[in-house]
């Protein structure tokens, strides 16, 4: 890296467009698809494939991207996303049927890969104490808000150009991220060893996460106690027992898991997937509000405005409790904030305006949470990594989330499917909502028990934690 560089409000811009350039494709896509299927004349189920696969390239290869970020250039590896962003953006734009809608989904997946990971990394090679959580204030703007702003985005520019603008947009976004990026300097580890790729363990990595995609969205379709579903809960098992006997001694690992030697790391990893997986709650909440209040899907939308605006309000908000108190006290407060306002939801028992109040709180105090814990759960990830290993660490907090997100989903649709074939619907929507409200106190725990007190809170603490991290890891 350039000695002596800081970073930039010009450089924050530029990674800021990369992440909504992920959302732009990656969210915006699902509030057009009807239109998407009318103009291509394509098969529901295969729509349905095109949008979950760019959700599942970037959890394959976000940790492998990350790696490479770290070794070979943060900078290379977040243009690079950036150049599969507009080549993506291009096949849609461009596709007149099946195969360049899947072409362009697969190929926006790796740019996701690239471009989260990597823009993590530069931010934390180039702004330091609370210039760096500044900046990953703004990430996490970009990153946390991202969709919900993508969400009303998309639908205007679909309403005034086609679903086809909003892919014409992803592509002028991605192509301003890096010609603001063009003047940041290269980052990477500094090492004199020949690079060797993990070509063994990212194989084993990409069969696990396959079967476990394939486990968690379809397993209930299959019945949980198929012979389909036991074999890919044995595929997982016996992917993951194999990966980490492989990766564990290795020189050039995929997956180095002394970075879960810092408690720190692994608190905010951890809670990070469980805050992820509490997404279950707008399935059931907004299918609930549908099938047993009779409200139109664009009623149980508006519900969930106010965690946009929230979340939005609050993510800046975190960063200065953090500079203040640390860490640990805001990631506390937001996941408490957060579970509580999904308990809310599940009193499902109030009469139709009570309940949608309660709701439109809930959904509030949801998003007020989550904006509070977003930048110190994201600065307390890439402080608490070591220095040449922050893009991979970067990679599996952010796998963290869609892992917990997809996760989360499952689940909670399973429990609320099993309960509403056997009693009501507001009990089944209560069950789904407890499952949530699970993950939420799991993360509080996760947080209480693994963040330090006062950690991230001072810029003189920078050197002692650096020193902390390097002598965890090299234990």
């Amino acid at each position: 890296m350039k000695m002596g560089y800081k970073g930039t409000d010009r450089m924050i811009a530029g990674i800021v467009f990369g992440v909504i350039t992920f959302w732009l494709f990656a969210q915006a896509i699902v509030n057009v698809g009807p239109a998407v299927q009318a103009d291509l004349g394509i098969p529901l189920d295969t729509l349905n494939i095109a949008v979950s696969l760019t959700a599942l390239f970037s959890g394959l290869f976000i940790v492998a991207a990350g790696g490479l970020a770290d070794k070979t250039g943060r900078k290379k590896i977040a243009y690079l996303g950036f150049v599969l962003s507009i080549i993506g953006s291009s096949c849609l734009v461009l596709s007149q049927g099946a195969v360049l809608l899947i072409a362009g989904r697969i190929i926006q997946g790796l740019s996701a890969a690239c471009i989260m990971p990597s823009t993590i990394a530069l931010m934390n090679a180039y702004f330091e104490g609370k210039a760096r959580q500044r900046a990953l204030s703004f990430w996490s703007i970009g990153s946390r808000g991202g969709g919900g702003i993508a969400s009303f985005a998309g639908g205007a520019i679909a309403s005034s150009f086609g679903w086809r603008g909003i892919f014409v947009f992803s592509i002028i976004f991605a192509a301003l991220g890096m010609i603001l990026l063009w003047a940041t300097p290269e980052s990477k580890r500094d090492s004199d060893e020949p690079f060797h790729f993990d070509f063994a363990g990212l194989s084993i990595f990409i069969v696990t996460m396959v079967a476990l995609n394939i486990f968690i969205n379809f397993g209930a379709a299959f019945g949980w106690t198929s012979g389909r579903t036991l074999g890919l809960l044995a595929t997982i098992l016996i992917g993951f027992a194999a990966f980490v006997k492989v990766e564990r001694n290795k020189h050039n690992a995929l997956l180095d898991f002394k970075l879960f030697r810092s408690k720190p790391y692994a608190g905010a990893a951890a809670s990070n997937f469980l805050l992820n997986a509490v997404a279950g709650t707008l399935i059931v909440a907004n299918t609930y509000a549908q099938v047993g209040r009779g409200f139109t899907a664009f009623q149980s939308g508006m519900l969930s405005l106010g965690y946009l605006v929230a979340v939005l309000a609050m993510i800046r908000v975190g960063e200065k409790i953090l500079q203040r108190v640390g860490a640990r006290k805001p990631m506390q407060w937001g996941a408490s904030i957060t579970t509580a306002g999904i308990a809310m939801m599940g009193l499902t028992f109030l009469p139709d305006l009570t309940y949608t109040v309660v709701v439109f709180v809930g959904f509030c105090l949801f998003g007020f949470g989550l904006g509070i814990y977003a930048t110190p759960s994201t600065d307390t990830s890439v402080s608490n990594a070591p220095s040449d290993k922050v893009g991979q660490a970067a990679g599996v907090y952010k796998m963290a989330s869609s892992l917990g997100g997809a996760f989360g989903v499952a689940i909670s649709a399973a429990v609320y499917g099993a309960f509403a074939e056997s009693t009501n619907l507001a009990a089944a929507a209560t069950a789904g909502i407890l499952v949530n409200v699970a993950f939420g106190l799991l993360a509080i725990l996760a947080i209480v028990t693994l963040i330090p007190k006062g950690i991230g809170r001072a810029e003189d603490e920078m050197e002692k934690t650096e020193m902390a991290v390097s002598e965890s890891y090299n234990q």
